[in-house]
């Protein structure tokens, strides 16, 4: 495969009613992947996992969600899951057939809406999210995401907010990463890629999504599917995923040492394995 099929390349898809942004690598007739981020994160976040799987013939597809990195902002502020499941509909609607989606938290939750509720998915695989979640978990993502409202005098500090949040991993001697998150105002701050609307609206009144919603979707789901955990995780636990496998028994799991709730940033060989080797048994 050429290097020029390789390489990412930007392509625009139409929302329901916002611009989303994507890179695309892999043969244009290969089979499509989308592959959908968490809350806060940005398509760079599957950098690793777009680049294998166009290696090994997949047409894949990362895109930033509503809100997030350079998609369009909902005028409306509406971030819930329905609002992304309309934009993963649409983009579907625009592929030349039914792709496979990974998705990991909100991306997974995403993606978990859509197919149990009538959308043509391939497969599904399902990253450290299951319609039962640990509410500590999530709260403690949602602390980190509201933690700088003022935004951060430089990358360095930005850096030491994701250290502290993440203090499994060891930190990066080189932070310049860390831009494709960040925005850079006109205050000169530099500021989360995503919209903070995003944190205001929520499905429940306890801040999590629809559960029973979520749950029903579950019952629903008729495409292969699986569900990928990081052992390390405080958002789903072995519970969690026990819940989903009697709501989907048709259902795969894997346990990925060494992965908190990020686990294709945190063991991504691992993850990367697990992946491919559903995609391919699905294919």
């Amino acid at each position: 495969m050429s290097t020029a099929t390789l390489a990412p390349r930007t392509r625009r898809f139409e929302g329901a009613g916002v611009e989303i942004v994507a890179d695309e690598a892999g043969p244009q007739d290969g089979r499509p992947v989308l592959l959908l981020h968490g809350g806060g994160q940005t398509r760079g976040a599957w950098g690793g996992a777009l680049k294998e799987g166009a290696r090994r013939g997949y047409r894949m597809i990362s895109y930033d969600l509503r809100g997030h990195g350079e998609s369009g902002w909902a005028e409306d502020g509406d971030y819930g899951v329905d609002a992304h499941a309309q934009d993963l509909a649409r983009i579907v609607h625009q592929l030349d057939q039914a792709p496979a989606v990974v998705g990991a938290s909100l991306g997974g939750m995403t993606g978990l809406s859509y197919a149990g509720e009538g959308g043509k998915l391939r497969a599904l695989a399902l990253v450290d999210i299951a319609p039962k979640m640990e509410l500590a978990g999530v709260l403690r993502i949602q602390d980190f995401m509201q933690s700088a409202p003022d935004g951060f005098a430089s990358l360095e500090e930005a850096a030491d907010a994701v250290a502290g949040f993440l203090p499994h991993r060891p930190r990066p001697k080189d932070s310049s990463g860390l831009m494709k998150n960040l925005r850079l105002r006109d205050d000169g701050r530099l500021y989360w890629h995503w919209d903070p609307r995003m944190l205001t609206r929520v499905d429940d009144d306890d801040g999590l999504p629809n559960m029973d919603r979520l749950r029903d979707a579950a019952r629903r789901l008729a495409v292969p599917a699986l569900l990928l955990r990081g052992k390390m995780s405080d958002v789903v636990s072995l519970d969690g995923a026990k819940d989903f496998l009697e709501l989907v028994p048709h259902a795969e799991f894997v346990d990925i040492a060494g992965a908190d709730h990020m686990v294709a940033g945190d063991r991504n060989d691992a993850f990367n394995t697990a992946v491919f080797a559903f995609l391919d048994r699905h294919s």
